[in-house]
């Protein structure tokens, strides 16, 4: 196993990329709201055509679906956080997702993907772009690492997966992934959305990384945004003018919300932490008292070992757990009583929020997948989902929740 590098911190790393001021000395970066940008010499413009000149290299921007300068300034701070050379950022994690892929492979181009996976994404590779682009995707359980290399042959140019898997928190064995993606060829793409500061993936040997911002890293569930880090040139690759993903199909961050991001990533650090340990309390003590939790921070998840050897312990195992209810009759029956009777969370897609959000995967968020497909990825029809929050005491939020498990038959009370 190849742990994460000692001296790597990505909250430190972050920190001093925090290095932009506002356009009159201002604490906080501007935002740079116009969509076109003034060059003072003729000669400039076609040689940012050309790709000659950037932020990078003199300075120069051309227009907002290009380089925003904010947006700029948060993929900087965010490749930092990742241990990127670069990063930019979208108006999606789909768009930083599609976009990513869309780079990397061409029509009749092979893909192998987690069997686990956000079910957006799985549509994606199932579906759309295999209609669209002639992409071909297989998806294996993702921690058989002989079924992995099976996958892989000749026309692979992708591996994917997520760093901590949606919805069953599957971990991903990064460093070993990488080294069989390599050795056909390919490029290892994490998502990083259900564990940022937790896994470093591009120091454990990942090629590219993708977030969904709208999560964890925005926290308050008001903004939608993504982005992809990685090497320097797969980012320039990205913008290019006549064959970047991201520069043609659009998926552009307003320079708004960019700013909104950079004033949330100082205490990333904290709420992640704060999230992973009430996460981890709730599923000790529901453990304790036998009911059927999944949740990497416990030593009996089969992940667990793993991803002690990969993590930045700092910061947990991650805010989200599952409860298997085995019938979607009875996961309703929870998420009402927790939502309507005890006030402990909200019936809702999503993660990251400050207040927990629960939801019923395979007739949500894992829809998209199949019967068969859910079955074989361990998404049971009564799986719910509980990203918890950090508001609220947590004895008193840890009193909603026992209840609400004693009134499903969850937990039995001794007379």
């Amino acid at each position: 196993m190849k742990p994460v590098p000692a001296q790597f911190d990505p909250v430190e790393a972050m920190a001093r990329a925090r290095h932009e001021f506002g356009e009159h000395g201002g604490v906080n970066l501007s935002i740079e709201a116009s969509t076109t940008f003034t060059v003072m010499h003729a000669e400039v413009m076609p040689e940012i055509f050309q790709g000659r000149r950037g932020p990078d290299s003199g300075g120069c921007y051309l227009y907002g679906r290009h380089f925003n300068p904010t947006v700029y300034a948060l993929g900087h701070q965010l490749a930092a956080m990742e241990g990127a050379e670069a990063g930019y950022c979208t108006s999606s994690g789909m768009g930083a997702i599609a976009a990513a892929l869309l780079q990397l492979c061409g029509h009749g181009d092979h893909i192998v993907a987690s069997d686990t996976i956000y079910g957006g994404t799985y549509a994606l590779l199932n579906d759309y772009l295999r209609e669209k682009s002639g992409i071909v995707t297989d998806f294996v359980d993702i921690s058989d690492l002989a079924a992995v290399e099976r996958a892989c042959g000749n026309g692979t140019r992708v591996l994917y997966a997520e760093g901590i898997a949606n919805p069953t928190l599957k971990v991903a064995d990064i460093p070993r992934l990488a080294e069989i993606a390599h050795r056909h060829d390919a490029m290892l793409v994490i998502d990083n959305t259900f564990s940022p500061l937790i896994l470093s993936p591009l120091q454990l040997g990942a090629d590219v990384v993708v977030h969904s911002l709208t999560k964890f890293i925005s926290g308050a569930s008001d903004i939608v945004a993504g982005a992809v880090l990685g090497r320097t040139a797969f980012i320039q690759q990205l913008m290019d003018l006549h064959t970047g993903s991201l520069m043609l199909l659009g998926p552009t961050m307003d320079p708004h919300q960019a700013f909104e991001l950079s004033l949330r990533l100082p205490h990333l650090a904290l709420r992640v932490a704060e999230h992973s340990r009430r996460a981890k309390v709730f599923a000790e003590r529901m453990a304790a008292q036998g009911v059927p939790v999944i949740y990497p921070g416990l030593h009996t998840h089969p992940g667990h070992a793993l991803l002690s050897q990969m993590a930045h312990t700092d910061y947990g195992c991650g805010g989200v757990l599952c409860i298997d209810l085995e019938t979607r009759a009875r996961a309703d029956d929870f998420m009402e009583l927790l939502q309507n009777r005890y006030r402990f969370g909200y019936m809702a897609v999503s993660l990251g929020y400050f207040d927990t959000l629960m939801s019923c995967s395979g007739a949500s968020t894992s829809s998209e997948l199949s019967a068969e497909a859910r079955d074989r990825a361990g998404i049971s029809p009564g799986l719910v989902r509980l990203s918890i929050g950090i508001t609220g005491g947590l004895e008193q939020r840890w009193a909603q929740l026992d209840a609400a498990l004693s009134d499903v038959g969850l937990i039995v009370r001794s007379t």
